[in-house]
Parts: C-alpha cells; structure tokens; sequence
C-alpha cells in the first residue's frame, strides 16, 4: 500500500538530509517545499509571499503520485495544524497510509550553529537567519506522531527508526 511519509520541523532541524536519504533508500518520491516555491518565484508567476501556493502544488503532486501506488515523502517545515491536516487529507484522497514526522534539534546550541552555519543547495533561495527560525509560527502537535531528535541520534539511525515504523501497525491505522 502507497504511504505519504510527512516530514515537519523547523529549518536547521536535519529534516531534508534525513527525508531525502529515506526517500532514496525506499525508492520513494521526493516532494520538497523549497525547491517547488524556489521555482515558483523563479516562474516570475509568484511573487512572495506565496502563502500556501507551494504546499498546495505539493499537495496535488503528492496525491497524484500515491494514487499510481508510489510512496511519497514529503519535505516541509509544515508548522501550522492546517497544513498537517491538509497532508493527511491527501492520503485518505488516495486511499493511502500516513505517517507524520517531526524532526527537532532539542540542543538549541547546535541547532543554532546548523542554522547559520549551512548553505542552500536550491540556487536563488535565501535560507532563514536563527532569528527568523525562533519566531516561526510553529503549533504544537495535537496528535501522535514519530518524533526524531538530531541532537540525539545520527541520519542512519533516524532513517532505521523510520524504516522501522513504516513496517508497524500504527501506519496502518493512521489513515482509516
């Protein structure tokens, strides 16, 4: 069964390298945020702020995509309770599972260091200060989800652990 693998967080969190890395392993589709609103603005045919228009992009090309039976992993701060509504939406859409994951760096140090220590690999995209990073919008969860700490644990290890909950039961009944 197609599974729409959410990922969250805020910016510097190890997000990106853990979803793609998972992504690839699997041989998933890799729906990233950034890139799709990075060409958005590149189009001339958006201008910032964009609002939803880069999720909503994502959201058709996720569910596209689970409905020709591909896993798709998606790659989004995903801050608001409306947007993780809207993705787990998209899988009962297509009769697919979900799982939601929240990627933190709980050592505010080291998050900060990754946050105005790293580059952008998207040509064009201005990448977020530290500053702008802390006061994101960011709701908290209001319903179970895998969490993976980075400050904890290596991208081997928090692709395992995924790995590993993509072969449980909970997956199954995320989506009914």
């Amino acid at each position: 069964m197609p599974t729409l693998i959410i990922f969250s967080g805020l910016p510097g969190a190890g997000k990106t390298v853990i979803a793609r890395e998972l992504a690839h392993r699997i041989g998933a589709v890799y729906l990233r945020i950034d890139s799709i609103e990075q060409a958005l603005r590149d189009s001339g045919a958006i201008s910032d702020p964009l609002d939803e228009a880069g999720y909503r992009v994502a959201y058709a090309l996720a569910e596209e995509n689970l409905c020709l039976g591909h896993t798709v992993v998606t790659d989004s701060v995903n801050p608001l309770s409306v947007t993780r509504n809207a993705w787990v939406a998209v899988a009962k859409r297509a009769h697919a599972r979900a799982l939601e994951i929240e990627v933190v760096c709980s050592d505010p140090n080291e998050h900060r260091r990754r946050v105005e220590h790293r580059t952008s690999d998207i040509p064009g995209l201005r990448l977020p200060t530290w500053d702008e990073v802390v006061s994101r919008e960011y709701h908290k969860w209001e319903r179970e989800h895998l969490v993976i700490n980075t400050a904890s644990c290596t991208i081997k290890q928090a692709v395992g652990t995924i790995q590993r909950a993509l072969t449980s039961t909970q997956v199954a009944a995320t989506v009914r």
